[in-house]
């Protein structure tokens, strides 16, 4: 087995070894546990300029400002501007002729709780010169950990950031290595890296929103989410205290009756909040294979549907939740207010296959606890055919099921989805494929004017 305390010091090593890199280190919440590594490794008087720990809020509010929380890419970027800057100022028209300066920040929460599913978070970014007196660029990420105890926490949070500091320093040319290096030495399930973001003047080849869908592809993070003008935004921060309603498909590319289903769904679920809710965040999630990595082209066509639904205000989250308790217990890590999550009724039949849940010790029950917390809400839209038009007050799971979709309707977890009686629900982003690859006009009677605009413009969903 790898030693991975040997492997992360050596990196620490490799920079203080370089004495062309010299920087300042700044961390709240979980101990010096990067800078640590520096002063283990040796020879860190080469590498480190200042290494400080403002814990007291009193006491950081002093030094970088205040902010709304404590643990947030606002405390984060206030942190690294104010040590970069000291740095700069103290020491460019000292050594700036053969310095890469950089500053490394991360503020962080840790719990040694049962349940950590919300409290073990963080933000950890660095701004850094690839040249002497080159310009200023920033790599921020935010991170779940997942180990259950504290020690294990901040040991995940060290090796994570000499990672970053390194990979920064010496990776930032080869993006999908960067990606990876971010993990090494960690082993698997640790942390969950939902956000990474490049900027500055030497990164402007980094494509922050393949980025984020590399990031669910190569397993780590469950999900990530773009903002209705197309750029990945962190969930936890965007959600905050915000009602969502979600819709589940594939969207390739969205019908003008999903977008239908949307605002149905959306004008209900308004009226079921009281006033002076502030405004429901409106979601398309797309769920990617959970098996294996996507390729090149994959990631492309993940793109190309989030820039036709980016006209239409919706936020996008591409995940890799095979099941709605799943995304459901994502969204409620995110926010405390009501969630509603919009499904058509040929998913019920699924929804009560107990088979999908097998690998829960408390099976079905297990995962409808899950789902159906006191502030969530699956609305159901009819599914029409030429014989049938099912509901969720038509449809029948089998016997031994059926009390359980009884008490689910009667106490309204589960809820018909209104004012959608004349929309033709058989009308499938398949079939609009099916026209767009037979240069049949008639599609675009199928899509949104917007996002039909977007494909025409950029050829997207066609055979090359």
């Amino acid at each position: 087995m790898q030693d991975t305390n040997v492997s992360t010091v050596r990196k620490a090593l490799t920079i203080n070894l370089d004495d062309s890199k010299f920087g300042a280190f700044a961390e709240i919440g979980a101990g010096q546990e990067v800078a640590r590594y520096f002063f283990q490794a040796g020879r860190a008087s080469s590498t480190v300029a200042k290494s400080m720990s403002a814990y007291d809020k009193i006491f950081s509010d002093a030094i970088y400002g205040k902010g709304s929380r404590f643990v947030s890419r606002e405390r984060l970027e206030k942190m690294l501007k104010h040590e970069y800057s000291l740095l700069i100022d103290r020491l460019q028209n000292i050594r700036g002729d053969s310095t890469c300066f950089f500053a490394f920040a991360d503020t962080v929460a840790t719990s040694s709780h049962e349940d950590n599913a919300t409290g073990c978070h963080g933000w950890m970014g660095v701004t850094f010169q690839i040249r002497p007196n080159g310009p200023l660029n920033t790599i921020i990420l935010h991170v779940r950990m997942l180990d259950r105890m504290r020690l294990q926490q901040t040991s995940a949070l060290g090796v994570l950031g000499v990672n970053l500091i390194f990979s920064a320093l010496y990776m930032t040319d080869l993006v999908t290595e960067f990606i990876d290096s971010l993990t090494e030495n960690l082993g698997d399930d640790r942390v969950d890296i939902d956000y990474l973001q490049f900027n500055g003047p030497d990164l402007e080849h980094v494509d922050n929103r393949r980025v984020g869908i590399e990031l669910v592809s190569r397993n780590l993070t469950k999900s990530v989410l773009f903002a209705p003008k197309g750029q990945v935004i962190q969930a936890y921060d965007a959600l905050y205290k915000h009602p969502v309603i979600v819709h589940r498909g594939t969207f390739r590319p969205i019908t003008q009756i999903s977008d239908d289903i949307m605002k149905a769904g959306y004008e209900q679920m308004k009226g079921s909040l009281g006033k002076g809710t502030v405004e429901p965040f409106r979601i398309l999630e797309m769920t990617m294979q959970s098996a294996s990595k996507v390729d090149s082209e994959d990631i492309q066509d993940y793109l190309h549907r989030v820039d036709t639904i980016a006209p239409l205000g919706h936020h996008v989250l591409i995940s890799k939740f095979s099941l709605y308790s799943d995304l459901k217990e994502y969204l409620r890590r995110c926010t405390d207010q009501k969630i509603v999550i919009l499904a058509g009724a040929s998913i019920l039949e699924k929804l009560y296959n107990e088979q999908f849940y097998n690998h829960l010790q408390g099976g079905i029950l297990q995962a409808f606890g899950t789902l159906f917390d006191n502030d969530t809400q699956l609305f159901i839209y009819p599914f029409k055919s030429d014989k049938i038009c099912q509901t969720a007050h038509s449809f029948h799971p089998d016997s031994h099921l059926d009390y359980l979709h009884k008490h689910l309707l009667e106490n309204t977890k589960i809820v018909d989805l209104s004012n959608c009686d004349d929309l033709d629900t058989t009308i499938d982003s398949a079939k609009v494929r099916e026209l767009l690859e037979q240069n049949n006009d008639q599609w675009k009677k199928f899509v949104p004017k917007k996002s039909a605009e977007v494909i025409i413009k950029n050829h997207y969903f066609q055979k090359k």
